[in-house]
């Protein structure tokens, strides 16, 4: 491999020639090998974003000439193409608070626009990564302004999908109204309901998730850019500070504004916490979910069986005709993925010192890992379990006509104790609460029919005006 030399602060260093990122990220691809993943694609691109939009505001403020402004932009417009990801080689979790990140756009762009000027990759003499691309900024603006971007550019379509599934479980609740099963709390049994309401109960917790999710996102509009090293703008001219957030806003097709103050923006990172927390939410909601269908599915034989999941594939390597709830399974492994990532969020935001937190990366890295997570578990589970599940009306029929639990609904007539009696001895002589009570002549049967109507049981007690 042809290389060339590049110097920076450190010393000088071979890059290869025909890269186009230059000597720092060389340096820390080096010496941040740790997940051995790339940076996220959006991340890159709403880098690139505030690189445009800074070189635009710099040339109205006269500090940036036509040319060199104009081949940032053409640079940073095939960066957001995803024209040069191969370029972008350092490690999303790295040291230095996101510096290698934001030198690695720097010199990328700044490359990409010497050769459109006809120079050379590493020259820097017509465009430099720090003095025009990085004109205005610091790291401890641009990364968490790209930060928070790039959660709202992933979290609107994870929005979006937990909209459609609050809907196709609204769909099902419907679907299930008229099928009476026995309800249960902590694993035993209670007292009837139907199988709709269950479903509706959990259209109402993604409803509420969502909500939750779209209240966490606002403080995500504020942004530090402008605030440069700590807050206080220096090297940003007073209408690079006036004009950056409108600019930004209107290349990245949202409302942002510069925050009000700019020291807190900087170094505080509790708002990105907030949105951790929110998934978290979720996540736990959507693994409660996950594992009351696995239970609700168990057998077919022998467990519960008052639904059934679709089939989505073989659930043995050995036992033949076995298939297993994989998509409730999935929903919940990336459950626990969030929930550990919201622990390390939480701790790098605390981790912070002074006027700048250095641990941003694991923060982005993990906070953005939890919300394409959640939004691929969540179309996999409208997909491939929600859409496709039936039910099982005479198996949930039958466990409520057979369950001791409806024993509560002869507490009335009978109290408490006297029904906790004949519910103990339904289980004892496996006998059904109702023949137990005509055997004994302690309720008319035209009464009991009425107190043990599984419908009436079932119906759900509304507020009267």
């Amino acid at each position: 491999m042809r290389m060339r030399m590049e110097s920076d602060s450190i010393g000088t260093m071979a890059v290869p020639e025909e890269a186009y990122y230059g000597v720092q990220a060389e340096r820390a691809e080096k010496n941040f090998h740790i997940t051995g993943l790339k940076m996220s694609g959006a991340f890159i691109k709403n880098m690139a974003l505030i690189k445009k939009a800074a070189a635009i505001v710099n040339n109205e403020a006269g500090l940036l000439p036509i040319e060199k402004a104009e081949a940032i932009e053409r640079a940073a417009d095939a960066v957001i193409a995803g024209k040069y990801d191969s370029e972008f080689i350092v490690d999303p979790v790295q040291g230095g608070a996101g510096t290698s990140a934001n030198m690695n756009m720097n010199e990328v762009i700044a490359n990409i626009a010497n050769v459109y000027l006809g120079g050379e990759k590493g020259s820097y003499d017509m465009v430099h990564p720090n003095d025009h691309v990085n004109m205005a900024q610091s790291t401890n603006d641009v990364i968490p302004t790209a930060g928070k971007m790039t959660v709202i550019t992933l979290i609107h379509p994870l929005i979006d999908t937990l909209s459609e599934l609050e809907k196709v479980l609204r769909i099902k609740g419907e679907e299930f109204k008229g099928i009476i099963k026995m309800g249960r709390t902590q694993l035993q049994d209670a007292v009837p309901m139907t199988l709709g309401d269950t479903f509706m109960g959990y259209a109402s917790m993604i409803g509420r998730c969502r909500k939750r999710l779209e209240r966490s996102i606002r403080e995500m509009y504020s942004i530090n850019l402008g605030g440069t090293a700590i807050g206080s703008g220096i090297n940003a001219s007073d209408y690079y500070m006036d004009h950056i957030a409108s600019r930004l806003s209107a290349l990245f097709g949202e409302y942002l504004e510069q925050a009000p103050d700019l020291f807190d923006a900087t170094e505080n990172l509790d708002s990105f916490v907030e949105v951790s927390g929110s998934l978290k939410a979720l996540a736990v909601s959507l693994s409660k979910m996950s594992n009351d269908l696995r239970l609700l599915s168990s057998g077919p034989k022998c467990g519960l069986h008052e639904i059934n999941l679709p089939p989505k594939q073989n659930g043995s390597s050995i036992m033949p005709g076995k298939v297993n709830p994989v998509i409730p399974e999935v929903v919940t492994q990336a459950a626990f993925l969030v929930i550990g990532h919201d622990a390390t969020i939480a701790m790098a935001a605390e981790a912070g010192q002074m006027e700048l937190n250095a641990f941003e990366p694991v923060v982005f890295y993990q906070l953005f890992e939890s919300i394409t997570s959640l939004t691929g578990a969540v179309k996999t589970l409208i997909a491939n379990c929600i859409t496709g599940i039936t039910a099982n009306k005479d198996t949930c029929l039958d466990y409520e006509t057979h369950s001791a639990g409806i024993a509560t609904a002869l507490c009335p007539v009978l109290g408490y104790k006297k029904s906790a009696e004949i519910a103990k001895q339904a289980l004892r002589e496996n006998r059904t609460v109702k023949e137990i009570v005509l055997g004994e002549g302690l309720i008319k049967e035209s009464l009991l029919d009425d107190l043990l109507d599984p419908v009436r049981l079932s119906a759900v007690k509304t507020k009267t005006a």
